[in-house]
Formats: C-alpha cells, sequence, structure tokens
C-alpha cells in the first residue's frame, strides 16, 4: 500500500504573548486556526520564540512564508525590514518564501510611510509593498498566503556582476592611538555625487581625527565613499560583508580589516560588536533595518550598545527640500528612549556629537 504524506508548509508568525492577558492571543488564535485550515503549519504560534542575531537566518531557513501581526512592536518591524532587506539582496534562502503583514489596526503605517519616503527618495528601488504584502482582514489571510506563494518572489531588479573568487577575511589590528572607531551605516546605492561626496568628506574626517572607520564593506554608493575618504587619508577601516551581498556590489579598495560573514544578521552583529559609535547617514531598507536594530538594543540594555552613541546625520536633501530622515525622526521617537540617539543637521556637526557621546558614560548626547 502507498502512503502518500503531504508536508505543509510552514508559516512563521511575529509577535511576543505578553502574558495570558495579552488581547493579540484571541487574533493570534483565529489566524492558527485559519492557516491551519488552509493547509500550513504554524511557526512561533505562541509567540514565545525569541530571536537574536545570530539564529534568524536560521529560523528564515526553516519556514517557508512569513506572518506578521497587528501591535507592531519595534522588534516586529526589524524582522519585517529584514526580510525584505534579503529580497533586495536576493538572499537564496527568501526565494519563493512569501510575507504577509496583517495592518487591521493600522500599527504598521508608520513603517511603511518611512518606506515609502526612502523609495520616493530613490534609495529604495522596488515597491515596498509588492515584497511586503499588506492585509487588513484576518479572514483574507490564507487565502492572500497561498496567492502569493504561488506567484513567487518578485524580481528584484538587480544584477550579480562580480564574481565572488578568492575572498576571505583578513584582519589588520588599529593602529596605536586611535581613539574609537566609528560606524556608518549608509547607502550602497545612491549615487547622488552631493550624498557621495559627504561620504568621502567624512571618512576623511574620522581619519584626520583618530577615529576607525567601520562600514558594510560595498563598494558602491556613500558606503564605498566612506571607506574612499578613510583611505585616501591613511586611516583604519574594518567592514563586514556577505558573499552574496559581494556578488552584487563588490568590495571597496582600502580596508584595514575584513569580517565576511555568511548573512546579513552575523554581520551587522560583527559591525556593532567593533564598533564605538554609530552615525546614520542617508540611506535606504538595509540603513533602517540596522538603526531598528541599534535602537533595539539600547532598549534591551544589551553589553553590544553600552555606552555607545547613535547619531542621525539627517542631510537637507536639495530635490524635496526635505530632511532626509525627517519621517523617521519624527513616527519612530515614541518608540524610542530620549538618550538612544542625537540628530545632527550638517555634517560638521556629526563628530562633536560622538565625541560628547563617548565622553559621556551614560549620558544623553545634546542635539
Amino acid at each position: 500500500m502507498n502512503l502518500c504524506i503531504r508536508i505543509r508548509p510552514k508559516a512563521r508568525l511575529s509577535g511576543t504573548i505578553l502574558g495570558p492577558h495579552d488581547p493579540n492571543r484571541v487574533l493570534r488564535a483565529e489566524m492558527f486556526k485559519l492557516l491551519y485550515v488552509a493547509g500550513w503549519d504554524i511557526y512561533n504560534a505562541n509567540g514565545d520564540q525569541r530571536i537574536t542575531l545570530a539564529n534568524i537566518e536560521n529560523k528564515i531557513i526553516e519556514s517557508d512564508a512569513f506572518v506578521f501581526t497587528p501591535a507592531a512592536t519595534l522588534e516586529d518591524m526589524f524582522k519585517a525590514v529584514s526580510i525584505f532587506v534579503g529580497y533586495q539582496t536576493m538572499d537564496g534562502n527568501l526565494t519563493g518564501k512569501p510575507t504577509a503583514i496583517l495592518n487591521s489596526d493600522g500599527s504598521w503605517d508608520r513603517l511603511f510611510a518611512v518606506l515609502q519616503w526612502l523609495h520616493n527618495l530613490g534609495t529604495i528601488s522596488q515597491k515596498y509593498g509588492d515584497f511586503l504584502v499588506a492585509v487588513e482582514d484576518p479572514g483574507a489571510l490564507p487565502g492572500e498566503l497561498s496567492k502569493l506563494r504561488k506567484r513567487g518572489t518578485p524580481d528584484a531588479g538587480r544584477e550579480r556582476n562580480h564574481k565572488l573568487t578568492g575572498v576571505a577575511g583578513f584582519e589588520n589590528a588599529p593602529p596605536p592611538g586611535l581613539l574609537a572607531n566609528v560606524c556608518v551605516f549608509c547607502s550602497a546605492t545612491l549615487e547622488d555625487p552631493a550624498y557621495l561626496a559627504d561620504g568621502v568628506a567624512f571618512g576623511a574626517e574620522l581619519a584626520r581625527n583618530r577615529f576607525g572607520c567601520v562600514s558594510g564593506a560595498g563598494k558602491t554608493g556613500i558606503m564605498g565613499a566612506v571607506v574612499e575618504g578613510t583611505a585616501r587619508e591613511g586611516g583604519w577601516s574594518g567592514g563586514s560583508n556577505v558573499p552574496h551581498i559581494i556578488e552584487l556590489e563588490g568590495l571597496p579598495e582600502g580596508l584595514s580589516s575584513f569580517w565576511l560573514r555568511p548573512d546579513i544578521y552575523t554581520r551587522m552583529e560583527v559591525m556593532i560588536e567593533r564598533s564605538d559609535a554609530f552615525v546614520i547617514f542617508p540611506g535606504g531598507a538595509g540603513t533602517l533595518q540596522e538603526f531598528l536594530a541599534l535602537m533595539i538594543f539600547k532598549q534591551q540594555g544589551h553589553e553590544l550598545m553600552k555606552d555607545k552613541p547613535v547619531v542621525v546625520y539627517n542631510r537637507l536633501d536639495e530635490a524635496s527640500g526635505r530632511r532626509f530622515w525627517d519621517p523617521l525622526i519624527r513616527d519612530f521617537t515614541d518608540l524610542c528612549d530620549g538618550c538612544d540617539f542625537a540628530v545632527a543637521d550638517t555634517p560638521d556637526a556629526i563628530l562633536p556629537l560622538i565625541r560628547e557621546g563617548l565622553g559621556e558614560k551614560g549620558g544623553c548626547p545634546t542635539p
């Protein structure tokens, strides 16, 4: 007798249940039932699984689809943006795996607004709604998820132009007298000459002032410009990247140390670990993802972020007449503590805020 065993696809639910009286328990149970009847197995059904930078890629590998629930938290939004970045960078572990966001309470609107703003500025070329599909009605979720799975992963519109041959990590210790390492999270795709000039100038300023520069080790965009500026001045620079992104963006010249990592999450972890301060330059979804990770670690009192200042460079965008990170600062400030980050409106204001944050342990940098 032949037995046909049907293997159910696995949908991972986001969110954490905060005790027996959490109102989301009822909605979560309803979603569980709807998805199970529709043929899905559920991961994180009880909302008790913890995801870290070290294990998140494994959670993605284990899953066939991702469902984000209402009452979005900072951590939920970080996970959703992380998956979007994975789609953008053509992470093979996400191929054919859809993401649906149940936004019945409108709690995801602030994230969607920032992603749309970055799309308007040109640092996100894809339409985020094609990848992170919003659903308003819980009853429509199973059908939408199945439809998305049949459709497949949308085309990110990118090409692998660099061959990954002979790439290996290497380490050169920072020179004596280096004051601190400053990590610059920024765009690897933005090619506006004015923005690139800012990146080169800031990288050079770090070197002249005896600060090391840590970056995502991309050759293109502001990311490459910052490394270029540091190298021109003979400064120390370290960076981390992953194989599938190196194939898209290449590696910059002039790195003093390079930390090759298998995924974007452990890449982010080593950058945070090796840095003493952080600057959020203009960027896209990846930069937003990194900002959210820093804010979450700050709130958790994570050892990796102890006494490490974060400065958001809110550059004036000449084309739009608005400052680059205005929507992020406006819509996310209430989710962050007042001391979690400072804001610099001009390049000249960045380094003084970093110095202040490093010099006043436990203090709050003054904008």
